[in-house]
């Protein structure tokens, strides 16, 4: 059995001084792994308006017109040094929204300090050569590019008939229920998927 939860933990999220979160000021870090030199920091600050503007629509699914504009922005406004500061600039320049503005914005910070989808990229195709025949694996995501990657793996693993590495158990994702989310109200992005290694 297998079990990957490629969520960030709620007790990294909650530590302002560690930079994740735009609700409480702290450093721009955003590293998980603490010994890494690349922070939220030297992005926003250093990486020319093309490359900020690439990050904000591939890993914030930022709409382009939108994310060409906010790393204009940003470059003629840096140096930024605390995530409020950089949120508050990314609300005053933003049009209403339910969503916080600067949420797309530090989810794409966050992927590109961590180069979080290339480590999942690297961890899905080792998945099923240590499992063993009918093992099963299930795996949790929370936002869509994430759930992309496991979903197309999941697609191509299991496309080979009587050669496929894996079996698809839920062809939709499995996600929390009203009971879960009044407990636990960061489950709501939650998307659970699941495959099993045929016994061939």
């Amino acid at each position: 059995m297998v079990l990957a939860d490629f969520g960030v933990s709620s007790p990294q999220l909650d530590k302002r001084e560690r930079g994740f979160s735009f609700r409480a000021d702290g450093p721009l870090d955003m590293r998980m792994d603490r010994t890494q030199e690349l922070t939220a920091e030297k992005i926003v600050n250093r990486y020319p308006e093309g490359k900020l503007a690439e990050i904000f629509e591939k890993y914030g699914e930022e709409r382009p017109g939108n994310a060409r504009r906010l790393a204009r922005e940003i470059v003629h406004a840096r140096p930024f040094e605390t995530t409020l500061e950089l949120a508050d600039f990314i609300k005053a320049k933003s049009r209403y929204s339910k969503m916080h503005p600067a949420t797309r914005i530090f989810q794409a910070l966050r992927i590109e300090v961590n180069d979080e989808l290339g480590l999942i990229e690297k961890t899905l195709p080792m998945i099923p050569k240590v499992l063993n025949p009918g093992g099963r694996v299930a795996i949790i995501t929370f936002h869509s590019l994430e759930d992309r990657l496991v979903k197309n793996f999941f697609k191509e693993a299991s496309s080979f008939g009587e050669e496929s590495e894996l079996t698809i158990i839920n062809k939709s994702p499995i996600v929390a229920g009203e009971n879960e989310l009044v407990s636990n109200p960061r489950a709501r992005s939650a998307k659970l998927r699941a495959a099993r290694k045929p016994l061939n």
